[in-house]
């Protein structure tokens, strides 16, 4: 061969499924499972850094093409409400967080499917939706579900990330800073001269209720103040109705001289709800009783009257959802991540100057 001939470059060498299990620190026997589409009793995480990792090396199996393969067509995210959540329920915190959600996948080329709520996926619709084969990438649950129906989801092996609910050890989870949205709901009311509190609560047994109610009584405690139970109503469902009803249980004690001036809702639908009937009993909101919600939401912002309120952006929520389920950085020896999101003030007009 003379100087000037070039020389023919040799084919890159083929890549092994055992040098990509040495490369990967895992089993020769579960790359091949991967590699041949097996979802069943595999980790989410592990199953897409296979494939991630195969496609970088080149891997190029015989009879077999990367673009057809299981996790080329995984992009599809699955979005489950708790229940007894509806997409048609009216004005719904989370319809906003939905939203956000969809947004975000829409951004990475994905596309989200509603499959409904808790008490509408029994186990052969699970087994249904999730046939082997199936397109799903990840699951998002919006609200907090049971632990039994979240082991049936983890046993699928897809990521999944709870919106508002968080599951230690189990899953991803997208939360709101509720102990920053209630300390400044308090911060603002105190310096407003309020000094008795009263909390209409909803949706009491879930967590995000919880959450709320301590922080509130940590926030009032900081503040050298105290919430009387008899002006905490704890209710099951948290809807503009229940703030009425809890309304109504507590205006016989009205003329109590320790009667709140202030009272904290557990959203903001349940905010509206006390707003209307104080108003129907002939109160003035502000000038009689400041009604504050403990989250935030467009209903806030956009009802007539706006209502003060402290909390998350629901939409935001959504869009970090979003981020967290399509996550492909994580190994799965790194753990769930929990990820909080900062909470923020809106001053409406139903807080005013206390009595």
């Amino acid at each position: 061969m003379s100087r000037n001939s070039q020389e023919v470059p040799r084919p890159p060498k083929k890549v092994s499924q055992t040098q990509l299990a040495r490369e990967l620190g895992i089993s020769q026997a579960l790359v091949s499972l991967v590699l041949n589409g097996r979802r069943q009793g595999i980790n989410a995480e592990t199953y897409d850094r296979i494939w991630a990792h195969a496609v970088k090396r080149g891997y190029r199996p015989k009879g077999m093409h990367l673009a057809a393969s299981p996790a080329a067509k995984a992009r599809q995210v699955g979005i489950i409400f708790r229940a007894p959540l509806r997409l048609n329920t009216p004005s719904m915190y989370f319809g906003h967080v939905q939203h956000g959600l969809h947004t975000g996948i829409e951004a990475r080329e994905h596309t989200t499917v509603f499959l409904g709520a808790e008490d509408q996926l029994e186990p052969p619709k699970l087994r249904r939706i999730f046939a082997p084969g199936h397109s799903f990438h990840g699951i998002v649950l919006v609200g907090e579900v049971t632990r039994g129906f979240l082991d049936q989801l983890r046993r699928l092996g897809l990521r999944i990330v709870a919106v508002s609910a968080r599951y230690p050890g189990l899953c991803h989870s997208v939360l709101g800073n509720e102990p920053q949205a209630l300390e400044s709901l308090v911060e603002h009311l105190v310096a407003l001269g309020h000094r008795q509190f009263g909390w209409l609560g909803g949706n009491v047994g879930l967590g995000r209720h919880e959450a709320r109610l301590q922080a509130l009584t940590a926030a009032l405690a900081r503040a050298g103040l105290t919430l009387a139970p008899r002006y905490t109503i704890k209710l099951k469902e948290g809807d503009r109705i229940d703030g009425a009803d809890a309304v109504r249980t507590l205006l016989p004690l009205a003329r109590r001289p320790d009667f709140p001036t202030a009272f904290v809702t557990y959203n903001t639908l349940m905010a509206a709800g006390a707003v209307r009937e104080f108003q129907r009993a002939g109160w003035h909101v502000p000038g009689d009783v400041s009604v504050a919600s403990a989250d935030m939401s467009p209903i806030a912002t956009e009802s007539s009257p706006r209502i003060t309120a402290a909390g998350t952006n629901p939409e935001k929520l959504g869009e970090a959802a979003a981020r967290l389920v399509l996550d492909h950085a994580g190994t799965p020896g790194d753990g769930f991540t929990d990820l909080m999101l900062p909470a923020q003030l809106f001053v409406g007009d139903t807080t005013g100057k206390a009595n």
